[in-house]
């Protein structure tokens, strides 16, 4: 393992080529980097075997670290989410350039034209966890936003994200941009995430994607402004008037499709006059699908129920488990998922409009879905091609971070020999 100072001098490195590399991707031109993802995209299919094989020893790693079945699920490639990562790559390449983007211009009396542009943000730093697919996904959305990234996955993805890392710069170099643009921190030193949050003078912005713990480091040590993407305590509420067929789909996908990924249910609250007749049919469905349902003292009188612990409201299991409770209202939803929420993504499946309008106005998490399954709170199902994290904070960016939202803006002033009086 590298001693401090050798992890400072390479940070330090990285960082310059990095800003560097942002000066000349501010004006590559569209139809460059559009060429880079594409190339990119068939060096990930054309290098499927070996991300595979680098993706075996990084299993194995998982393993001895002692990842849960739910993380192992995150880490893991197949030929399918190859495939996945790929199509990933096409779409943000198909998408619009946001570089350069007018997003308003007007006149003034005195005879300026102003309009107001979109621009890269510089140079981001994404620090994540798990996922290698992460490393496609945010080094094409900062790519195609004229960003240069630095990305740093964590330590059991080394293998795989190495390859794939590898891939993006076959890319760069297919396009003849520069190849710093994207790079990746060749350690698993600790030591290079806490370097990362202090180099103001190279970084722009930092994205954390992962746990509780990793976020709340970043937010806590970070220098840098930072797009916090906090744990996903996805909550979804059974209304009275809810359609029971919807409600029992919309439940069991939100919480079995994938339980490891933030879009994932972990609270399921029920409305009082609904809990013995659709709340103990869509109880009984995730027993039967392997959940374990840890319900307040109403929910727990239903066969199978596992009573519920304090420490289970809020809580992020990212596993076959939910939490269930009764709740008078739809006022009392909200009181709930506003004390234990994390303002990631919440769901009301109900038939009546007055109680989806009351659930979307007075919650203030990034995604609110009525009667669709929260598994959708993802970039590619919104449209953007793939996401960067799905911000939870306030400030720039909010709800699933795209190329469209790794921009700033400036304003651009015209005259004709214009003076103030």
């Amino acid at each position: 393992m590298k001693d401090v100072s050798d992890i400072q001098t390479i940070m330090a490195d990285i960082g310059q080529k990095a800003k560097a590399a942002a000066a000349e991707l501010a004006f590559a031109s569209s139809t460059d980097k559009t060429q880079a993802l594409n190339a990119a995209a068939a060096a990930v299919w054309a290098r499927r075997g070996e991300i595979i094989s680098a993706n075996v020893k990084d299993m194995a790693f998982g393993r001895e670290k002692g990842l849960s079945d739910a993380m192992l699920d995150r880490l893991m490639l197949d030929e399918a989410r190859i495939q996945g990562m790929c199509e990933g790559l096409r779409a943000v390449a198909a998408q619009d350039d946001p570089v350069g983007k007018t997003v308003e211009e007007w006149d003034r009396p005195s005879g300026l034209h102003i309009k107001r542009v979109r621009t890269p943000l510089g140079v981001i730093g994404v620090i994540y966890e798990s996922r290698p697919n992460v490393t496609a996904d945010a080094g094409a959305l900062c790519l195609k936003a004229g960003n240069a990234v630095i990305l740093r996955g964590g330590s059991e993805s080394f293998h795989s994200t190495g390859v794939i890392h590898g891939c993006l710069v076959d890319g760069l170099k297919a396009a003849r941009l520069p190849i710093h643009a994207i790079q990746r921190v060749p350690t698993r030193d600790r030591a290079a995430v806490s370097e990362m949050l202090i180099m103001t003078h190279t970084i722009d912005v930092i994205v954390p994607r992962g746990g509780k713990g990793l976020v709340g480091l970043v937010q806590r040590e970070a220098r840098v402004p930072v797009f916090a993407h906090l744990e996903g305590i996805v909550h979804i509420y059974i209304d009275a008037s809810a359609d029971p067929e919807k409600a029992l789909k919309v439940v069991l996908n939100a919480k079995t499709r994938r339980t490891g990924i933030c879009g994932a249910a972990e609270c399921l609250l029920i409305h009082r006059d609904v809990v013995d007749t659709i709340g103990r049919g869509v109880v009984r469905a995730l027993i039967d699908a392997g959940v374990e349902v840890r319900g307040d003292s109403e929910v727990a009188l239903i066969d199978g129920v596992v009573p519920a612990t304090e420490d289970d409201w809020g809580r992020e299991f990212l596993d076959m488990i939910i939490a269930a409770k009764v709740v008078e209202d739809v006022d009392a939803a909200i009181t709930h998922i506003r004390t234990y929420g994390s303002n990631h993504t919440d769901c009301i499946v109900t038939e009546d409009d007055a109680a989806a309008d009351r659930f979307f106005q007075r919650l203030d998490s990034a995604i609110l879905m009525r009667n669709a399954s929260t598994q959708f709170a993802d970039g590619g199902e919104f449209g953007m091609g793939a996401e960067i994290g799905i911000a939870t904070g306030k400030m720039h960016a909010r709800g699933p971070v795209g190329a469209e939202q790794l921009t700033s803006f400036k304003y651009l002033v015209t005259g004709d020999g214009t003076i103030r009086t």
